[in-house]
C-alpha cells in the first residue's frame, strides 16, 4: 500500500504498538493494512540496531512502521531523526522543536512527519514547548491556527495532540480538530485512548472534517504479561473505524 492507501476510506489510520515481528504481521493482518505500527526508539540501545530491526518490519509488513519517541519523551528527538533518516518509514513521530531537522534529515515529502503539540488547559490553544530543553521550561499558548501554519513551514503533516488523558481534553481536542480542517491538516490524538473512548474521540475528528486521522492506541490493549498488542482488541478498533467512515 502506498502512503494513502494506508488509510481506511482515505480518512483513518489506526496506529499501535508492536512488540515483536509476530505481533506486527498479526497487527496488520488484523487491520487489514489500514494500520502503522509502532516501533519506539526509546527501546532501542543504538541508532544502528534500531536501523536494522525496523528494516526487518519494513520489509514484513509494506512499510506500515512508525517510528516513536517512546512515551513523548523529548529526548529521543534525534535517535528518532537520525533512524528516520535511514528508514525512511511511512511515519514519524517527532516534537514539535525537531520536525523541521527531521524533514530536512528524511529528504523527501513522502513520509507523514508529525509534530507534537500539548494541551494547555485553554481552548484554542496548545503548547508548542514540547522539545527536550524547551519542556522544561515554561509552556507556550500559541493559538491553534498560528500552530498549525507554523507546523506546516516546518515540514509536519499533522498534529499529533499529546496527553489528551482520553476525553478529559474534550473541548480542547474539538478546536485542535476544527482547526486541522480549516487548513487541511491531519490529527493523531494520543494519551489513555482505549476501547471505551475512542468511537467518540475518532468520531469528534470526522465531524469537525479533519481530512485524515491517526488515533494511537498503546497501553490499553497491551497484554500486561506478554507486552504484545492485543489482536481482538485491533480486531475492535477496526471495527469501529469500519463503521464510522
Amino acid at each position: 500500500m502506498s502512503h494513502e492507501q494506508r488509510f481506511l476510506n482515505n480518512r483513518v489510520c489506526l496506529n499501535v504498538l508492536g512488540n515483536s515481528l509476530e505481533n506486527a504481521k498479526d497487527i496488520f493482518e488484523a487491520a487489514q493494512g489500514h494500520v502503522l505500527v509502532g516501533l519506539l526508539s526509546k527501546t532501542y540501545p543504538s541508532v544502528d540496531v534500531a536501523v536494522e530491526d525496523m528494516n526487518r518490519y519494513m520489509k514484513e509488513i509494506d512499510g506500515a512502521i512508525s517510528v516513536g519517541l517512546g512515551a513523548g519523551d523529548p529526548k529521543q528527538w534525534k535517535m528518532v531523526a537520525d533512524i528516520a533518516k535511514e528508514v525512511q518509514p511511512q511515519h514519524v513521530n517527532q516534537v514539535c522543536t525537531a520536525t523541521g531537522y527531521t524533514r530536512g534529515l528524511l529528504g523527501q515529502n513522502d513520509t507523514y512527519v508529525n509534530s507534537l503539540l500539548s494541551p494547555t488547559g485553554k481552548v484554542g490553544y496548545v503548547n508548542m514547548a514540547t522539545g527536550e530543553f524547551s519542556s522544561q521550561v515554561e509552556q507556550t499558548l500559541v493559538p491553534i491556527d498560528t500552530a498549525i501554519v507554523m507546523l506546516k513551514e516546518m515540514g509536519a503533516n499533522s498534529v499529533k495532540f499529546y496527553p489528551m488523558n482520553g476525553l478529559s481534553t474534550r473541548d480542547e481536542f474539538v478546536a485542535v480538530c476544527e482547526a486541522c480542517a480549516r487548513h487541511d491538516f491531519m490529527v493523531e490524538p494520543t494519551g489513555s485512548l482505549d476501547l471505551e473512548n475512542f468511537e467518540e474521540i475518532l468520531q469528534i475528528a470526522l465531524d469537525a472534517g479533519v481530512p485524515k486521522v491517526i488515533p494511537h492506541v498503546y497501553s490499553s490493549v497491551i497484554d500486561p504479561v506478554s507486552k504484545d498488542t492485543r489482536i481482538e482488541d485491533v480486531k475492535t478498533l477496526y471495527e469501529i473505524m469500519k463503521r464510522l467512515v
